[in-house]
């Protein structure tokens, strides 16, 4: 069957930036078409943020009883975290979603389309709803405008043994009373260092993080990033620095021990004595792809509509249209523009898009202000400038740089590892920078993100009668 259906918008993807500019344009009265080949809802909703933080808040609660072991809470190994029952909760979340959110398309009058999308030409997309069969059960839909909004994939790590290792989807709805005792994650990325932390709390007994730089979360403060790691240390997971995975292989050893483990053969990338730089093993019961995502376009074939793209992704100006087919536009991990694949970027660029499509190209973007957060135990947050940042800008500014872990903030509920960075220009008085860890970053930081969107200065923040005391965000009142 080859069915011709022209609409005023076709999105592919729908996550949040695709069902942002689907939703937007259709209450405009565009008529609007959206089309995923995976269930409807996108990486935050079902693969990403959303579940992971209800992980994450279970792991907090038992490691709130060992921060206040034997200072208010006792008999904690009582206490522990059934994986499988967690694993219950979260899809609680994800199962009715797909759902939902289809529903929320047809009540809109968007037309909701499974299958997988291929261009056929710069404004004709070929969508296949049968995998084992390219020439049947195909429809052909054309687009007066085009929207690609189709997120991020794991990246290749192309090594041998890749069919060893699970990826962070696959961690999130691993089925088990508990995890297995020893867990490796490969990479030194958001997703490595919050698995990590999850695991250690749900009783893992050796974690390991395999990463190939000489810091990991290069984005972040340096120093704070030498706190997390400590702390990392101190609950059980070993972060090897400049080391580079080789392989992974399979125990096919008759010993019931021993049978179906995992060995990590990996080498050192540093610059030391030849003896170290020779391969090791480490022998695991599972490995986790945790070393970063790629704009999911490959199987678009972009070159059929002439739509140029690199590896970070669609090449867009910067109303985010592409810069070499105008019909088409990109938002979110699909997009090569500039700002963080982080879903309010998706939401931001998203609104963008439906402006620039629904009046013409009259919005650019703006990434100023946008607030980052590692949700590990304690989170690390980070807006702004770095001060290797500030510096290369040429920037004259101050540094205020504290370890907290004796205020009381901290000290109330036995958390021993957080500090502040705040870089403020000199002259103007501006904050151009923020980077905070400890109890709480991952809402504080806000107050920072606004204050750095809209320009405010110390004067502006440094009042005690904006906080209400005693919170977190009156620390902010000191930290300047």
């Amino acid at each position: 069957m080859d069915n011709r259906t022209t609409y005023d918008l076709v999105v592919i993807g729908t996550g949040t930036a695709g069902t942002t500019v689907a939703t937007n344009c259709r209450s405009k009265g565009l008529k609007v078409a959206i089309i995923d080949s995976k269930p409807f809802g996108g990486t935050c909703a079902l693969r990403g943020c959303e579940p992971k933080k209800v992980l994450v808040e279970a792991a907090k609660t038992i490691d709130a009883n060992h921060r206040l072991e034997n200072k208010s809470i006792s008999d904690i190994d009582k206490v522990h975290l059934n994986w499988r029952d967690l694993i219950n909760f979260k899809r609680t979340f994800t199962e009715p979603f797909p759902k939902q959110r289809e529903d929320s398309y047809v009540k809109a009058g968007i037309v909701p389309i499974h299958g997988k999308a291929k261009f056929i030409d710069k404004d004709a997309i070929k969508v296949r709803f049968n995998e084992t069969d390219e020439d049947t059960g195909n429809d052909i839909i054309k687009g007066k405008y085009i929207l690609i909004a189709t997120g991020a994939s794991p990246v290749n790590l192309g090594f041998p043994g890749l069919e060893n290792v699970i990826t962070s989807d696959q961690f999130l709805d691993l089925e088990s009373y508990r995890l297995p005792d020893n867990i490796a994650f490969i990479g030194g990325g958001y997703i490595s260092f919050e698995f990590a932390h999850i695991a250690a709390r749900s009783g893992v007994k050796k974690i390991t993080i395999f990463h190939r730089g000489k810091q990991p979360l290069e984005h972040f403060d340096s120093d704070l990033v030498s706190l997390l790691v400590q702390k990392s240390k101190n609950i059980g997971i070993d972060v090897r620095l400049e080391t580079k995975v080789e392989k992974i292989d399979k125990i096919t050893s008759p010993s019931a021990e021993r049978k179906g483990k995992l060995v990590v053969h990996y080498s050192s990338v540093a610059n030391s004595p030849t003896d170290y730089k020779l391969p090791k093993t480490l022998e695991v019961d599972l490995v986790v792809h945790g070393a970063g995502r790629v704009p999911n376009i490959e199987e678009l074939d972009l070159k059929a509509a002439y739509i140029e793209h690199t590896s970070k992704g669609i090449k867009v100006n910067e109303y985010l249209q592409s810069v070499s087919n105008p019909i088409v536009y990109a938002a979110g991990d699909a997009a090569s523009s500039g700002g963080t694949p982080l879903t309010p970027v998706a939401t931001y660029e998203g609104n963008i898009v439906s402006t620039n499509i629904l009046k013409g190209n009259s919005i650019k973007s703006n990434y100023a202000g946008l607030p980052s957060v590692v949700f590990t135990i304690p989170p690390l947050a980070t807006v702004g400038l770095t001060e290797k940042d500030a510096k290369e800008q040429g920037l004259q500014f101050r540094t205020n740089h504290e370890n907290t872990s004796k205020w009381s903030s901290s000290r109330r509920l036995g958390e021993t590892h957080s500090g502040f960075k705040i870089l403020i220009e000199q002259g103007s008085d501006r904050i151009l920078g923020a980077h905070l860890i400890g109890p709480h970053a991952e809402e504080v930081i806000n107050i920072f993100s606004i204050a750095i969107r809209l320009g405010l200065t110390v004067k502006d923040l440094n009042d005690p009668i904006l906080y209400a005391y005693p919170t977190h965000a009156s620390d902010v009142f000191y930290m300047l």
